[in-house]
């Protein structure tokens, strides 16, 4: 594809190299050759941006001239995910049902779906038009599904569960597992408490691999249009989660959290249950939060409190032998 063509599709402005130049695919900074584009989002790979063996390079708008062909962006990052989609296009389902599939007779599916190998679907369930379930899905009975809906191999939505449009499920996802509720009898034995409430999940959602969001007991499990869930999150019982938010990998939510819209919640992360984060909080890699959280903070540590106080903590905590030291002196010599 020309580079002019590229730079038309992606809506950003060509600098510094022929319109002909022939482009054959993408890569990363570092890793790109001859014929191939790649991009600078991040500040410190500027370096490399100069010394790359890339044909083109997508780039911010105020970036530094560089001598290889430039397409600047005012979002080089997501420039660059339209360009990889120039040039690969994930495998294509034609609507079918294997053989081997389980649909009970008061299922319904809409129009065009491709139903995989042992795929299992239960009773009184719906889903939308233009579906894909790859091999061993598994949808419990009176599920809702919407259009558009993508389930990967091994990915379950449970009963009762409410799914929106355009949801994907990577592989191994649980959508409605049980929420882990128990009460303590006379006996000192932990009795289940049933988790009655379904799990519901908006329109636009991710959920990638490994990721369960659990049911309720009462009322129910909510994650609000666009969010998107990383490999292995737990989103607890009767949690919300708001409009547009990330949940990053191994993130965990106790029961009754509420999460707000366009947070984002870096990997590792643990919220103690019945917590309230407000909207646009960030909370940093492996943070512990035990208390609300107001809209536009940015917090660390665990207990996590405000960013800037951290990091003056954590540049002072390796040279608290020292200090203590120092005071031990002056105590003694006073």
């Amino acid at each position: 594809m020309k580079l002019a063509q590229i730079a038309s599709t992606l809506g950003a402005r060509l600098e510094n190299g022929s319109p002909e130049t022939e482009i054959t695919g993408v890569a990363g900074i570092e890793e790109a050759g001859p014929g191939q584009m790649t991009f600078v989002a991040n500040p410190k790979y500027a370096p490399a941006a100069r010394t790359t063996a890339a044909s083109a390079v997508i780039v911010a708008e105020d970036f530094p001239v560089l001598a290889t062909a430039t397409l600047r962006s005012k979002n080089p990052y997501l420039a660059f995910a339209h360009a990889i989609e120039l040039f690969y296009q994930p495998p294509h389902y034609e609507p079918a049902v294997h053989p081997t599939a389980v649909i009970h007779p008061s299922a319904k599916v809409g129009e065009k779906a491709h139903i995989g190998p042992y795929v299992v679907i239960d009773q009184d369930v719906a889903i939308g038009d233009h579906a894909v379930l790859l091999a061993h899905v598994v949808i419990y009975r009176g599920a809702q599904i919407g259009d558009n809906f993508f389930a990967h191999a091994h990915a379950v939505v449970r009963e009762h569960c409410r799914v929106g449009n355009n949801v994907i499920l990577q592989n191994g996802v649980v959508i409605g597992t049980d929420g882990f509720g128990f009460a303590k009898d006379d006996s000192g034995h932990w009795y289940k408490i049933v988790q009655s409430g379904p799990a519901v999940v908006e329109d636009d959602v991710e959920v990638q691999a490994n990721a369960c969001v659990d049911r309720a007991s009462v009322g129910e499990t909510h994650i609000a249009r666009g969010v998107k869930i990383d490999n292995l999150v737990q989103v607890g019982h009767g949690s919300r989660v708001g409009q547009d938010t990330l949940l990053c990998a191994q993130v965990g939510l106790a029961g009754s959290t509420e999460v707000g819209n366009k947070v984002i919640l870096a990997g590792q992360v643990g919220v103690a249950g019945h917590c309230k984060i407000g909207d646009g909080v960030i909370v940093t890699a492996q943070s512990g939060t035990h208390g609300d959280i107001p809209a536009g903070a940015m917090v660390s540590g665990s207990p996590a409190f405000d960013h800037k106080q951290w990091l003056r903590c954590s540049a002072a905590f390796p040279r608290l032998p020292e200090i203590a030291k120092a005071i031990r002196t002056k105590v003694s010599k006073s």
